[in-house]
């Protein structure tokens, strides 16, 4: 009798947490012709087609996603450093041993920065393509072309960060696609340091021609604020802030996502491989995008590593402390739940040989987090 009690308990919990799956999970957005365009300082009226991730080449080397909701005010920071970092590389540095490997058809040094402007309110988008042409003209002050564009997506009701990049995303036409926060925290330049990473699971510094066929390397490089742990900027915290951040990595540890520390950071870089295979499962809005993003790269044996880099606050954040990370910790929770019960497809495994290989991709986590606290300052 007690047996059977339960197992009528269990059946009806079952039920009901399935229900309350299909209540919490977010609805796709319905999306517009206009949002599949984009602008330019050369053509701010009329919209060009925006390429698909899944079934064009990659036409740039890199890719950098802007998600920008009411930006207005801080964008122009993040953008000119980016700007100027990509253009002041030295396309024929050679100092690593090689030149990294292309596909065919992509020019060196050649790059895409796609904002993403997230149904704001604030005309961030023209403000966008006014700082493109700015950046424009300073660049042809000392004689050059930029090398490579700025476009600006227009996203007709707001998405969340997460809506927000995966639109970006799929619509990438890089290589590698970096998503970036538009804040400027992160230090665009360290960029170098996820790059290197790439590199060595790409295997590129074994390749000489440029101009071979790609066969498509996985990878997703994490930039971390974990090592800045014990540093000034999070010690002056709040004791609330600090609090809920340790509590957010133990929920996150026992929902499985065990390898990343810093899950959160706006600065991650992808394989475009990679970014085809995961970005299509994805559909969390919200700012807990991150740890989906994560989790199907786990779940596909993707490699994945975490890299220190420089990171300092930025005043205007729009996370409410209290209020966002019980959201955070609903979405993650539903997030694990749709993929546990199987009403959302996971992606396939592409990592080598199989599931018990999953642990191979994310080796040296620790080190290069030590080593990012020597390559950049803390901030």
């Amino acid at each position: 009798m007690l047996l059977q009690l339960a197992a009528v308990t269990l059946a009806i919990l079952l039920v009901l947490a399935y229900v309350a799956l299909i209540i919490f999970s977010p609805k796709p957005p319905t999306p517009t012709p206009s949002e599949s365009t984009y602008l330019t300082t050369s053509s701010p009226t009329k919209a060009q087609q925006l390429p698909e991730l899944v079934s064009t080449p990659a036409t740039v080397e890199l890719s950098v996603v802007v998600p920008a909701y009411n930006e207005r005010k801080r964008l122009g920071i993040m953008l000119n450093e980016a700007v100027d970092y990509l253009e002041g590389l030295d396309l024929e540095d050679q100092s690593s041993g090689k030149l990294r490997a292309l596909p065919r058809g992509v020019e060196r040094g050649s790059y895409e920065v796609l904002i993403v402007d997230d149904g704001s309110k604030d005309g961030t988008a023209q403000v966008a393509l006014e700082l493109a042409k700015e950046l424009e003209e300073k660049w042809k002050k000392d004689g050059r072309r930029l090398r490579g564009e700025i476009r600006v997506v227009t996203l007709v009701r707001n998405r969340g960060k997460g809506g927000s990049v995966k639109h970006g995303v799929l619509h990438s036409a890089g290589h590698r696609i970096l998503f970036v926060d538009a804040d400027g925290a992160s230090h665009f330049p360290d960029l170098a340091l996820l790059q290197t990473e790439m590199d060595e699971l790409e295997g590129s510094s074994s390749k000489t021609d440029s101009t071979e066929e790609w066969k498509g390397a996985h990878g997703v490089i994490v930039g971390s604020r974990a090592h800045m742990v014990k540093t000034e900027a999070v010690v002056k915290r709040s004791f609330l802030r600090n609090l809920l951040m340790r509590l957010f990595h133990t929920y996150l540890y026992i929902l499985g996502i065990r390898t990343i520390r810093d899950t959160q950071c706006g600065f991650k870089l992808h394989s475009r491989p990679s970014a085809a295979h995961i970005y299509p499962h994805m559909h969390s809005p919200s700012w807990i995008f991150d740890c989906e993003l994560l989790l199907l790269a786990g779940l596909s044996g993707i490699p994945t590593r975490e890299v220190g880099i420089q990171w300092h606050e930025v005043d205007g954040s729009k996370v409410d402390l209290v209020k966002d990370s019980v959201k955070m910790a609903i979405d993650l929770l539903v997030i694990r739940g749709n993929y546990w019960m199987g009403r959302w497809s996971k992606p396939g495994w592409v990592g080598p040989k199989g599931p018990g290989m999953l642990a191979s991709g994310l080796n040296g986590a620790a080190r290069r987090l030590s080593s990012g606290k020597k390559e950049g300052k803390d901030e």
